[in-house]
């Protein structure tokens, strides 16, 4: 199995984080999406995946992008522990957190769309960070509501195990200390992503961690 990653992308961080929990022994492919002008777009790796993104998944000839998709295949395929636990109703609450990260927030924040900002409309550094934080701040906020709220929530985003939505959740909290967004007032938040600190899986996945890392 190879994982075709760039040590800093939130989506490439969910899917080792999910590798990690299910003790799924992978092949880190570095994509550096910074350096030769974007390895992700170089034809090779375009040819594998269109969207020119990472993370890809190869798994013995099975191509797989897009990071929720990716990780919903691991739990079918290698079904313990289950990422997406419980009844109907509890999987939808699990989606639906995960989801407003990564299909809300980081869309509007990852490289390319910065990149335009910058390229297109002339933003100085001050304004794209703004631009960044503005909606990291207010989607997380939403998180911090959905889980303050819901008697599900346990140790973890859902219940005391992890799940997809702690996949999702850790890379985003990450990527707001990096770009020095406010987390005040999200305590559950911050409490979740302290519980997931101390697992191994989290750990091996951190940026710091991967071979890439600079």
């Amino acid at each position: 199995m190879k994982l075709y990653t760039y040590f800093r992308s939130s989506a490439a961080y969910r899917v080792r984080i999910a590798l990690h929990l299910k003790g799924l022994a992978f092949e880190s492919v570095p994509v550096h999406l910074l350096r030769d002008g974007g390895q992700q777009h170089a034809a090779g790796y375009a040819a594998i995946n269109p969207n020119e993104t990472v993370p890809t998944l190869d798994d013995n000839g099975q191509i797989l992008n897009q990071s929720l998709a990716i990780i919903e295949y691991l739990d079918e395929t290698h079904p313990n522990p289950p990422l997406l636990p419980g009844s109907a109703a509890d999987r939808a609450r699990i989606r639906a957190i995960a989801q407003i990260i990564a299909c809300d927030i980081h869309p509007i924040n990852n490289l390319r769309v910065l990149q335009h900002l910058t390229r297109t409309f002339d933003l100085r550094e001050a304004q794209k960070a703004e631009w960044y934080c503005h909606w990291v701040e207010r989607g997380l906020q939403t998180v911090e509501k959905m889980l303050a709220s819901d008697p599900r929530t346990g140790r973890f985003c859902h219940g005391d195990t992890p799940t997809l939505a702690d996949c999702c959740l850790v890379p985003q909290v990450f990527n707001a200390r990096r770009f020095g967004c406010s987390l005040a007032g999200l305590t559950t938040v911050e409490r979740i992503c302290a519980e997931c600190d101390e697992l191994d899986a989290f750990a091996r996945a951190a940026p710091a961690r991967q071979p890439d890392a600079e």
